[in-house]
């Protein structure tokens, strides 16, 4: 058979790839702290026909070796944790990262290890419990759920992730709880569990472990905490409909090449008639 036609199969796979990442970044236009996805092609190792001759000073001259690639390959799927937009809600609970961090959530009181997310649209619980739309837990920097107390009438959220209180009788009040931001070094390597939540890997921190630290820390490189507002989703949509275009007609190129390829195998059959 022609390698034509195997690489055009696997140009047509990897550019049926990128229209998947593509298709899922405009449906999360509107996702709350959703991070873009994008991917890279890499060639296959390519087959050599002739090898190489090194040249020989006032005898031969050097010869390149002939190779003949057979394809494309995905290379890698990248996120893209470039910041998204502000966008203003006024509402106590609505907490955005200005700068790196993301929020620690545990799904339960025993979980070692939280989820990670951008996405700050928070409520209270009927037990003052700060929690996420699924009911998980956004932690402290002591690594306990944020728990604001019943005889607690309104409460403003600091940048360093403070929570001040507003009692009955109308005093203030610092509760001692400082809302958690984790740093990750590598925020390209967390995966995606759904749910805007990402799992802590090998690749993102070493040894998979993450230490819950407080927002504007210098020392951590942490980004400070903004209430009422709510970081959008950094999909850009004029370059995703680029590059819907250029998958578009890569994808048709390629199966182009399968049908001259098939055109030449059925001259070939028709050689003997």
């Amino acid at each position: 058979m022609l390698r034509s036609m195997y690489s055009g199969v696997s140009g047509m796979r990897g550019f049926q790839t990128k229209l998947d990442v593509i298709g899922n970044n405009i449906a999360n236009v509107n996702t709350i702290g959703f991070k873009s996805g994008r991917v890279m092609f890499k060639d296959i190792l390519s087959q050599t026909v002739a090898n190489f001759t090194a040249p020989e000073e006032g005898e031969t001259g050097g010869v390149n070796a002939k190779q003949v690639g057979l394809g494309v390959a995905v290379a890698a799927i990248d996120t893209i944790h470039t910041p998204g937009s502000a966008m203003t809600t006024n509402v106590a609970t609505d907490l955005r990262i200005d700068g790196d961090g993301f929020f620690a959530i545990a799904a339960n009181a025993d979980q070692e290890v939280p989820y990670l997310t951008r996405a700050g649209n928070f409520m209270l619980d009927a037990a003052g419990q700060l929690v996420t739309s699924d009911g998980y837990f956004v932690l402290s920097t002591g690594g306990e759920p944020v728990t604001i107390g019943e005889d607690v009438t309104a409460f403003t959220i600091g940048q360093d992730g403070s929570i001040i209180a507003v009692n009955a009788d109308g005093t203030m009040e610092d509760t001692g709880i400082q809302i958690a931001v984790v740093r990750v070094a590598n925020p390209a390597g967390l995966e995606k569990i759904g749910g805007n939540l990402y799992r802590v890997t090998p690749n993102a921190n070493l040894d998979g472990e993450i230490e819950l630290t407080a927002p504007g820390d210098p020392e951590a490189g942490t980004g400070v905490i903004i209430s009422g507002q709510l970081e959008m989703s950094n999909v850009d949509l004029t370059l995703e409909f680029t590059e819907m275009i250029v998958a578009q007609r890569g994808f048709q190129a390629n199966s182009r090449i399968i049908t001259t390829s098939d055109e030449i195998l059925q001259e070939v059959v028709n050689l003997k008639r």
